[in-house]
């Protein structure tokens, strides 16, 4: 059995229970070395076997796996498998294989990041909605979810993989719709010991990551709920009627 597990964004208390149980069981576990705390490793038995992925092909890993069917075999993928982890391959092939797999879900660097702002991506008056997208790099994007595509929504936008195109970045955004002076951040290993954060707004972003030495390992989130003007909400609002309470004059 394979059980894709969640890492969490970094910190190795950010890891679910059911990740770290899952962990302390396995006979073999393959982790995303490039990008995991290995201090999550400790969680595992000292009889498990370790392979870092980072210096895997798909083959490989898939041939560790077919290897040792008959042992309860971990795929410790950093933050949530389900963003940009790359898990939908490795889950079509262990079906070819007739391999049996779940998934574990772990805590997002998306998260991580709210975290460490301490910020609501959702607040009234402001936006309803979050993006979560990537820059155009070796990984092509399509057209029709570019940069500039989406910032026409104005909403949050969480931007992956993507702080070694700052400059690009902040053109697009512009051109796409927001202003200069909207509030933005980078926030480096989000909940790792050695988290960093960059405030400015988006004509800034550029010299944001240069002057803090960011140069990978980061997420940059823009938009207006990075800001100080929004609207209470409605659920505890006392003139608001709920299912639960019954709203006064």
């Amino acid at each position: 059995m394979v059980h894709f597990v969640g890492a969490g964004s970094g910190a190795t208390d950010l890891i679910t229970v059911r990740g770290a149980r899952l962990l302390g069981e396995a006979g073999v576990i393959i982790y995303a070395g490039s990008l995991v705390n290995k201090e999550l490793l400790a969680y595992a038995r000292e009889e498990a076997v370790l392979y870092d992925s980072a210096y895997m092909t798909l083959p490989q890993v898939l041939e560790v796996i077919d290897n040792n069917r008959e042992k309860e075999i971990v795929r410790l993928h950093t933050g949530d498998p389900s963003i940009y982890g790359a898990i939908r391959e490795q889950m079509d092939a262990l079906e070819s294989m007739n391999i049996a797999y779940d998934i574990c879900p772990g805590v997002s660097s998306l998260f991580g990041a709210a975290a460490a702002l301490k910020t609501e991506y959702t607040l009234p008056g402001v936006t309803q909605t979050v993006i979560i997208t990537r820059m155009a790099g070796r990984t092509p994007v399509p057209e029709r979810e570019s940069i500039k595509a989406l910032a026409a929504h104005k909403a949050t936008m969480v931007i992956f993989l993507s702080v070694s195109y700052t400059k690009e970045l902040s053109e697009e955004l512009i051109a796409g719709g927001y202003l200069e002076d909207t509030p933005c951040a980078i926030v480096y290993k989000a909940s790792w010991a050695d988290e960093k954060i960059a405030r400015g707004t988006i004509k800034e972003l550029s010299a944001l990551a240069e002057d803090n030495g960011i140069k990978k390992t980061a997420l940059i989130v823009v938009g207006d709920s990075l800001g100080n003007d929004y609207e209470l909400s409605k659920l505890y609002d006392k003139s608001f009627t709920t299912e639960y309470r019954k709203g006064q004059e």
